[in-house]
């Protein structure tokens, strides 16, 4: 007998640093990390003093409303208002144990086994993971070279059993920042075959454009179909703490709260607190985050040329990611255990985001950049460009 998590397989990141085991690293040619797309740095210390003094309130300590504190919905309620420029009400928003888990309550409020939900490939493994884990199948949208999903070639794949469709924006795996033409249409599409559309904005804040990047929520009754996701752990640094959100109508998220009540009861207090604490208090902080990325965003562009002339190409960059298509013969698969024992570099091959079926992965790396700056950035290009594998054919790269 299959189990439920015998279905899937194996946490990515987890399977890459067992690529770790025995591999030493001389001091002058350290590993460069780029598997993770999480914040290493603690949260910066106006925060952590905030945090500090949360600890000392008796009720951090305890039981918390299932749906999350009421200061926290109604603070990024009011943010989410703003930014979009449309209402967004307190009773629209649930706080959630990190936006993984956002995603797994609606789509257990939305399926149930034998259910569809479409994904564009590249996807986020954890959504696959998790669909596979119900007993939902995820329905493969490809992308193309430019990794942006089109509606009217997911209308194709809806069928009577479609419940949804997931999209990323700005994009895990890929980087794109997908146009907000793009996501009207797939919102245009949602409502007028009746699923949801979920679109996890886990990384708006490190948009390139200016806000707002889409005006899906200024469209009539956009809660009966529209459900986005966000993460404060990548805007405050609060990955270990684990806070993410649903906003969505009171009808889901009453469903999404038996789910969250039997799986956690309620959110980490304490990881509420500091995401309140950082909604009011950290907004000029948040800026100077996003420019950083910003920058290395432009440094990924302004080496690839590098990597260019020997055949790599750049198919997607942003947020914390730089999506790399490679010249050589070899799978990524094959090749990434072989990035760390010859070049010291950890990076998740294109494999792990696709369908077994889709050979396109094979020529696929993600760069996860968030924690390696500028001069990082110049030395992975380096090594990546010292490689001398053997290259595919021009049949294979084609």
């Amino acid at each position: 007998m299959t189990t439920r998590t015998a279905s899937t397989f194996p946490p990515p990141v987890m399977e890459a640093r067992r690529w770790l085991d025995g591999v030493t690293f001389p001091p002058d040619r350290p590993l460069i990390n780029v598997s993770q797309a999480a914040p290493v740095e603690p949260p910066p210390a106006p925060l952590r003093a905030a945090m500090a003094d949360a600890l000392n309130d008796p009720a951090t300590h305890l039981y918390g409303p299932v749906l999350g504190l009421p200061a926290l919905r109604d603070a990024l309620a009011s943010a989410w208002s703003a930014h979009y420029g449309a209402p967004v009400s307190a009773d629209q928003v649930a706080i959630t144990s990190g936006c993984n888990q956002a995603f797994a309550a609606v789509i257990t409020a939305l399926c149930t086994e034998g259910d569809d939900v479409i994904l564009p490939t590249p996807w986020y493994f954890n959504h696959k993971m998790w669909l596979d884990m119900g007993g939902v199948s995820a329905v493969a949208l490809p992308t193309g070279a430019d990794l942006i999903p089109d509606a009217d070639a997911a209308r194709t794949l809806i069928t009577p059993r479609t419940r949804a469709i997931a999209l990323v924006s700005p994009n895990n795996p890929g980087g794109v920042e997908y146009p907000a033409a793009t996501l009207r249409a797939f919102l245009a599409l949602a409502q007028e075959t009746g699923i949801r559309l979920i679109l996890d904005e886990t990384y708006r804040d490190f948009d390139s454009r200016p806000a707002p990047t889409h005006d899906l929520l200024q469209t009539p009754d956009w809660a009966q179909t529209l459900v986005p996701l966000y993460s404060f752990s990548k805007a405050y640094r609060l990955t270990g703490h684990r806070v993410g959100a649903v906003i969505a109508d009171a009808p889901l998220l009453a469903e999404v709260e038996k789910f969250l009540d039997t799986v956690a009861i309620c959110p980490p207090q304490l990881g509420q607190r500091a995401a309140l604490w950082g909604l009011r208090n950290m907004g000029q902080w948040l800026a100077g985050e996003r420019d950083e990325i910003l920058d290395r965003r432009a440094a990924i562009e302004d080496h690839m040329p590098t990597l260019a002339t020997r055949g790599w190409r750049l198919m997607g960059n942003g947020a914390y990611f730089a999506y790399l298509q490679h010249p050589f013969a070899e799978s990524s698969a094959t090749l990434a255990p072989k990035l760390v024992r010859e070049a010291g570099i950890l990076a998740l091959p294109g494999t792990m985001f696709m369908p077994a079926t889709d050979p396109a992965g094979q020529r696929q790396f993600r760069i996860a950049f968030a924690n390696i700056d500028r001069a990082g950035i110049a030395t992975l290009f380096d090594r990546l460009a010292a490689l001398d594998w053997p290259l595919a054919t021009p049949a294979a790269g084609a």
